[in-house]
């Protein structure tokens, strides 16, 4: 019997996770796997994991449910990109014995956010395939100077989009459940 431990990285659509972080100290003792798409039938994911110790998921990408973990006893680690995975069920993990930990993650989710904001507002997708097709400039793009940009959340990733907005001139207004006036005025909101 083979008692090498086996680790599965769900959801690894861009085939990166192995080249994010320093992975050698584990592949000299475990059995790790990539799986490059996506499940989401509840018996396909039981199936895939029942034989892995360790599960590690890329943010909230496949639900560990309860149904889920009570069905995978081999299971004994769940790690996850970030602090919080809303789809973990964390009570039942640790009713199982299942350790849940988080890594380090840095997003970088607003400056994804602006680059698709200046995608629209200068029509780029269409400009670089007229362009591709032997044409030019086929609109003229939008200024965002004196436009009005709407923030659901101003935590990190939105306060961060507000200062961009506000950097090209934008108004900005927000909302959350949690925002107070007093919060979104120090974002400027």
């Amino acid at each position: 019997m083979n008692n090498t431990p086996k680790i599965a990285i769900l959801d690894d659509y861009q085939n990166v996770a192995l080249s994010f972080a320093d992975w050698s100290a584990l592949q000299e003792k475990a059995a790790i796997t990539v799986f490059n798409d996506h499940i989401s039938e509840e018996a396909a994911i039981i199936e895939r994991l029942k034989p892995f110790q360790v599960v590690c998921v890329m943010r909230e990408r496949t639900p560990l449910t309860r149904n889920i973990l009570s069905r995978l006893p081999e299971l004994k680690l769940i790690v996850s990109t970030g602090s919080r995975n809303a789809s973990i069920d964390m009570k039942a993990a640790e009713e199982l014995g299942i350790t849940v930990a988080p890594t380090g993650y840095e997003s970088r989710a607003q400056e994804m956010t602006w680059a698709l904001i200046m995608a629209l507002a200068r029509h780029i997708v269409p400009e670089i395939t007229s362009v591709r097709a032997g044409g030019w400039q086929t609109t003229v793009g939008a200024d965002l100077k004196g436009k009005t940009i709407g923030i659901v959340g101003l935590g990190r990733v939105g306060s961060d989009v507000a200062a961009y907005a506000r950097a090209f001139g934008m108004r900005v207004i927000a909302w959350s459940e949690n925002l107070t006036a007093e919060k979104a005025e120090q974002q400027g909101a």
